[in-house]
């Protein structure tokens, strides 16, 4: 599982080093490729590790192909998707548009969401991690209800 956040920056040729804790965990993969697509929701990047992807890749082939949300899902989100080999030192390569697309600069940060990791620039994150009283209310709310915590 991906944990944590971490602040790397991204070099000129668009390559971005992985959090040591998160190459721990690809060690324990049978392959260390991953997956970056961009978020459908949020301005970030999605990193899967190879199998975490295909298993999504499965759940979202078993839904009708005549939803268009559906649909939709799989334009923006399966076809963006590229494969990338980490380097000898632990780096990948986000390609240019992948990088325009989550407004990646300079400094990168890495969060840890579980079974993937965000890929996000530190402005954005700082300015998506915000919330007010009246939004942290109904975030506790809907937390409670849905993980019952």
């Amino acid at each position: 599982m991906f944990r944590g956040q971490f602040l790397h920056s991204i070099d000129s040729k668009g390559r971005v080093s992985i959090p040591a804790r998160f190459r721990d965990v690809l060690a324990k993969e049978q392959n260390s490729r991953l997956i970056v697509t961009p978020a459908p929701f949020d301005p970030c990047l999605h990193v899967y590790p190879l199998s975490a992807w295909q298993d999504l890749e499965c759940k979202i082939a078993e839904l009708s192909s005549l939803d268009p949300n559906i649909v939709r899902l799989r334009r923006i989100y399966i076809s963006a998707a590229i494969e990338c080999d980490p380097d000898r030192v632990g780096r990948i390569l986000v390609p240019n548009h992948l990088r325009e697309s989550a407004s990646l600069g300079k400094d990168a940060l890495w969060a840890g969401t579980g079974r993937f990791a965000e890929l996000w620039s530190k402005e954005r994150w700082d300015v998506a991690i915000q919330i007010d009283e009246d939004q942290f209310e109904a975030f506790r709310k809907a937390v409670v209800e849905t993980v019952r915590i």
